[in-house]
């Protein structure tokens, strides 16, 4: 089928055009650069001109596919709050263009909207809406445009890893670059579920081919990987000191990752493997981590 895939360039998403192709799905990338576009020329993608702060081209390129993949994110964290309201327009955009139809809607949202508290791994059937991380608008979007008939399937992720990239975890590991010490909070017990990034490209594939609409996919390989344990690695990698710092010391050493660094986001995708047929086959987090070149970019 013909896919519009949003953020067609991104570290995620390029992986997925990948995936898409190979597959034999005809796909139409988005990018907002020439040299993003010369890029998916060379994969066999076609290629689409819009940024995520235009709706009507956004929409345009849906109004062109059998089926819609939305992986773009502005991961500038330092505005998150603001770039999780632009995601929330953005699939409501995406969502009147594909109303009245049965081309589906893959959106892209974090394993921790399915958090079930008490320390329990989240899971795919809960959606917690009162969830303090600002990503939940997205879901909640998601779920306008479920009730208005539109397709719509949730792909949840976690930490999503390589050796160049790894989620959360490098702006993390900058930051205590530039600290001079790597840092977790209280125990370091709170866990980071995580997956590689070939695996959550096919699972974004298998989600568009085997899902039905308002299901719910968690991408994750590993259920929880302790805080500290990957504080240490990267400590290693680093060669800094590794501290344990105080909930109340957070803030001052991470600023805006604070709030990240204290969170529990264990989740499970048992039910997304059984659903979909899905079995991670690559390197876990701390593979990755021991392998990344540690060096300043």
């Amino acid at each position: 089928m013909r896919v519009f895939l949003t953020g067609a360039t991104g570290f995620i998403g390029a992986q997925v055009a990948r995936e898409l192709v190979g597959a034999g799905h005809d796909v139409l990338g988005m990018t907002r650069s020439e040299t993003g576009a010369a890029a998916l020329s060379g994969i066999g993608v076609d290629v689409h001109h819009a940024d995520l702060g235009n709706l009507m081209a956004i929409r345009a390129g849906a109004a062109q596919a059998d089926a819609v993949i939305h992986t773009a994110f502005d991961h500038d964290f330092s505005k998150y709050v603001a770039n999780c309201e632009q995601d929330r327009r953005v699939i409501e955009a995406l969502g009147a263009e594909l109303k009245d139809s049965n081309r589906p809607l893959i959106i892209t949202s974090a394993v921790g909207m399915g958090e079930r508290g008490k320390g329990e791994p989240a899971i795919e059937a809960v959606l917690n809406r009162d969830h303090s991380v600002p990503r939940i608008v997205s879901e909640l979007a998601g779920n306008d445009m479920l009730e208005a008939g539109v397709d719509v399937r949730v792909v949840r992720l976690p930490q999503v890893h390589d050796t160049a990239k790894q989620g959360l975890i490098t702006p993390y590991i900058e930051l205590c670059r530039s600290k001079g010490a790597v840092a977790y909070v209280e125990e370091g017990i709170n866990r980071w579920s995580a997956a590689p990034v070939a695996d959550v490209a096919r699972l974004f594939r298998l989600a568009l081919e085997k899902g039905q609409a308002g299901e719910r996919y968690n991408a994750v390989a590993e259920e929880g990987v302790p805080f500290r344990h990957i504080a240490e690695t990267v400590g290693q990698g680093l060669d800094r000191q590794v501290q344990k710092i105080t909930s109340e010391q957070a803030k001052d050493f991470f600023g805006w990752f604070a709030m990240f660094a204290q969170l529990d986001m264990s989740a499970s995708s048992e039910w997304t493997r059984a659903r979909l047929g899905w079995t991670p086959i690559g390197p876990g987090l701390i593979d990755d981590l021991e392998r990344t070149d540690y060096q300043p970019s």
